[in-house]
């Protein structure tokens, strides 16, 4: 790599570092264009260059987690052998992970990123191909083996992230669930819904 590119990806990291510190301190009302130059000395320019918009800061930001959320899920996945256990080792890494980074987690599952998302759906999907393949390649398998209801993928990995992300996207904006009872209780659940 050279000097001009990583001068350039130290640059777009020190915006994303900026852009959470801001997030996490002021919501997203307070993550604007003027907040992210002045927190990270990077000009409006730059931000431009490399994100195209706030919006793209945002987003660059939200899936720069969720890649880190994947790897993690998808290293416990790798940990277990039977599809229960991978079922439980993927709701327990998920929600420690929330746990763990919460500013980062409510920006993921906040709605400026869902819209994003959902805008750039095919794009992002495309993007993340490596660090989800992994995930539909272990459903795959278990499917195949008989392990998982014999649905199609994208049924059994809604079924299997739908609760874990509603539980966090609760935890996240009320509060009122117990982390710890829903590693302990949901993939059970979870279990008899996707169980052959």
């Amino acid at each position: 790599m050279s000097p001009k590119q990583q001068r350039g990806e130290a640059t777009a990291a020190q915006v994303l570092d900026c852009a959470l510190e801001l997030y996490a301190a002021r919501g997203e009302a307070g993550l604007t264009l003027n907040a992210i130059t002045s927190a990270s000395g990077v000009s409006a320019g730059s931000i431009y260059h490399h994100f195209g918009s706030l919006q793209g800061v945002v987003l660059a930001l939200a899936q720069s987690w969720l890649g880190r959320l994947l790897g993690e899920v998808v290293g416990a996945l790798h940990q277990v052998t039977d599809a229960r256990g991978g079922v439980r080792a993927l709701t327990e890494t998920y929600l420690r992970f929330i746990q763990e980074h919460p500013d980062a987690a409510r920006l993921m599952h906040s709605v400026t990123a869902d819209r994003e998302a959902i805008t750039n759906a095919r794009q992002l999907r495309g993007a993340q191909e490596a660090r989800i393949a992994p995930l539909a390649d272990w459903l795959h398998a278990h499917r195949e083996s008989g392990e998982l209801a014999a649905l199609p993928l994208p049924v059994l990995e809604s079924l299997i992230l739908g609760p874990v992300t509603g539980i966090a996207r609760r935890w996240l904006a009320v509060g009122d669930i117990d982390i710890e009872e829903a590693i302990r209780t949901v993939p059970d659940h979870i279990w008899r819904s996707v169980s052959p």
